[in-house]
């Protein structure tokens, strides 16, 4: 089966699939992501599993080059060399517009919280936008 969606022993594929769009599907010799408690590499041949998804860095690796996105939690699901992300949200680290996501993350900060619940959207809030900030800048760097 992994043959017929264009996966081989030694190749990934690599899908990432918002609400809105299909953002990847493409061959991979390697894919980084970020699990809700933490990083998963995936190299050809790993056993099938089934994560969460948090939000950071997502890499992919092919043909002597790496892409970067940022991804906004959702899940992951790794079978027969295919590398599906289903998430709300996946941007080129290229296409991160920096001064937006510093203003948006002043703009949170400043916020006044007036209970534990809204104290915590606030801090994830604020976590978000500094992952997308350190994607933008590791996507940018290499």
């Amino acid at each position: 089966m992994a043959e017929a969606l264009g996966a081989s022993q030694e190749q990934l594929r690599c899908v990432v699939v918002t609400p809105e769009d299909t953002v990847v599907d493409q061959p991979a010799r390697f894919v980084a992501l970020p699990l809700y408690d933490g990083e998963l590499g995936v190299a050809p041949l790993r056993q099938p599993l089934v994560g969460r998804l948090g939000y950071g860095q997502l890499r992919i690796r092919h043909d002597g080059r790496t892409d970067s996105y940022y991804v906004d939690g959702g899940f992951v699901e790794v079978a027969d060399n295919v590398v599906s992300i289903l998430t709300s949200r996946a941007v080129p680290a290229e296409k991160i517009d920096v001064e937006e996501v510093q203003q948006q993350l002043q703009a949170v900060a400043a916020r006044k919280t007036t209970d534990a619940e809204t104290t915590q959207q606030k801090h994830q809030a604020m976590r978000r936008l500094q992952a997308q900030l350190r994607v933008a800048q590791k996507g940018r760097t290499g």
